[in-house]
């Protein structure tokens, strides 16, 4: 019976150390990740701003196109009413009554009418394109501000990247060994604990006779049955997985 229960507290032993093991090894990637900081949300942020103002930009563009190319349909429109014009102007000459040089002065009168739609119309469309310009140069002038500082928090990224990636590679493969040493519940209970943690801690030490996640105090006598390592043990207060402290073990 002896034989037993002292392997059953290896086991219980072996899965805290191999759960602490883990969380080293993860809190070091969130240092690493950390230095980072928050470049990679702020070149996110910039590259949707970008990809926003070229949208913008190009509507704008399109927007300038179709109005310039109003213009040129009101300016030959307008030379098409100066021909019909000039065209009842001269069948007016050969007329054979008033009703008929009335019904051509109507026809006059229409196609003047249109010139100065078309004229009003035209002078409304350049007004509008002015407008849009403004608002184009605008949009162009921010683009290429903001290019810029992309291309400065990019390369700052990089930089950043360059220096830590490798060390970040190697621990995340280190992790994940050391997933494989651990039965799926509890890792299950550890991945959940650490997303719900602000500083990513689901496994701590006893620091000072407290939990080393929320420093509350823990009885001499939990902090005793934690230190003998025979069973799984969490913090009351903030549920955090308790092992002894660092110093305990050494």
């Amino acid at each position: 019976m002896a034989g037993t229960a002292t392997k059953s507290e290896a086991t219980v032993a072996e899965k805290l150390d191999a759960l602490f093991e883990l969380q080293k090894i993860d809190s070091e990637i969130d240092r690493i990740r950390t230095i980072r900081g928050e470049l990679p949300l702020e070149v996110q942020d910039l590259e949707d701003e970008i990809s926003g103002l070229e949208t913008r930009i190009t509507k704008i563009e399109d927007e300038i196109k179709e109005l310039d190319i109003e213009i040129t349909d009101r300016k030959n429109a307008t030379k098409d009413a100066e021909t019909a014009i000039a065209k009842y102007k001269e069948q007016q000459n050969n007329v054979r009554n008033n009703r008929e040089f009335e019904s051509l002065a109507k026809e006059i009168e229409f196609q003047e009418l249109e010139i100065k739609l078309h004229d009003k119309k035209s002078k409304e469309a350049k007004l509008k394109i002015e407008s849009k310009k403004e608002i184009l140069d605008e949009a162009k002038e921010r683009y290429e501000f903001r290019a810029g500082d992309l291309k400065t928090k990019k390369s700052e990224l990089d930089e950043i990247v360059a220096e830590t990636q490798k060390d970040e590679d190697k621990l995340v493969k280190q992790s994940d060994d050391a997933k494989k040493k651990i039965d799926a519940r509890l890792l299950q209970a550890y991945i959940r604990l650490r997303s719900n943690a602000k500083n990513g801690l689901a496994v701590v030490s006893i620091e000072r006779d407290s939990c080393g996640g929320c420093f509350n105090k823990i009885p001499p006598q939990r902090q005793l049955d934690i230190q003998s390592k025979k069973k799984v043990l969490v913090c009351e207060h903030c549920g955090r997985v308790l092992v002894p402290s660092i110093a305990t073990e050494e």
